[in-house]
């Protein structure tokens, strides 16, 4: 039977994460151990009292998330912050996280995978990082019509604001906040984004910049390298996975 010990170093290789500089509250890696034994992989977008009961009841002892335990600590551990805490102790289940190595990876990560579900093949990136550049660029030869359409059949809630070419030549990815990729989008030469969110005042630098934003929703667009890496995971050990779903709206 793999130990936690296994699984943590297969998760810290593949997805490199020693390398990446991130928000000291991502926390990446193993975030609380368990009494050592995994029988059941989980994966989900978020840690939370929720989906950490939702994964317990599921059997899951090892669970991959990519929005750690930390991002609003530090707080005493009491009440739900406690019970976050408490449940994964109950369940005996550790939790991995992995925020912007799960963005970035080449092959697994959220803005590659989002790539590839439309057909398209990422060819560089942006929003450079130490351990490679977070997002990604990907040529595209349709109109934003046809991508539009790809989108809204992949994602139930599409925002599209279209204020860039109707024949996009690149297509930008960044899964959640795009915030920090609006300013780059110039330097790297592309006239479309993909992302998750973006705060409302870049719909006067669509139409300023000439650009086309497809807001497909921050959880939406980061349910994908979690699952990547469990199924990795699983194949890997021999154990079964399960993606706990929260429907987040978000």
């Amino acid at each position: 039977m793999p130990t936690l010990t296994d699984l943590v170093h297969f998760c810290d290789q593949r997805t490199r994460r020693a390398e990446f500089v991130d928000a000291p509250a991502a926390f990446n890696g193993l975030q609380v151990q368990n009494d050592g034994r995994v029988t059941k992989i989980g994966a989900a977008v978020d840690a939370g009292m929720a989906p950490f009961q939702s994964a317990v009841a599921q059997g899951v002892d090892f669970l991959l998330v990519h929005h750690g335990m930390y991002w609003d600590m530090p707080q005493p551990l009491t009440g739900r912050f406690y019970e976050r805490v408490a449940t994964l102790v109950r369940g005996n289940c550790a939790l991995y996280s992995s925020h912007l190595p799960l963005d970035a990876h080449p092959e697994i990560g959220n803005n590659a995978l989002l790539a590839r579900q439309l057909g398209l093949a990422p060819r560089r990136g942006f929003l450079p990082n130490p351990g490679g550049d977070i997002g990604a660029i990907a040529p595209h030869t349709g109109t934003r019509a046809e991508l539009r359409a790809r989108l809204e059949a992949l994602y139930p809630r599409v925002i599209a604001i279209e204020c860039g070419p109707e024949r996009p030549r690149e297509v930008a990815f960044c899964s959640g906040s795009g915030n920090s990729a609006v300013a780059a989008l110039a330097a790297a030469g592309a006239d479309t984004l993909v992302t998750g969110e973006l705060r409302e005042e870049h719909f006067n630098r669509a139409q300023e910049e000439g650009l086309n934003f497809y807001l497909c929703g921050h959880y939406a667009t980061e349910v994908h390298a979690v699952q990547a890496l469990a199924a990795e995971l699983g194949a890997r050990f021999g154990l079964p996975w399960s993606f706990v779903a929260t429907d987040n709206p978000l």
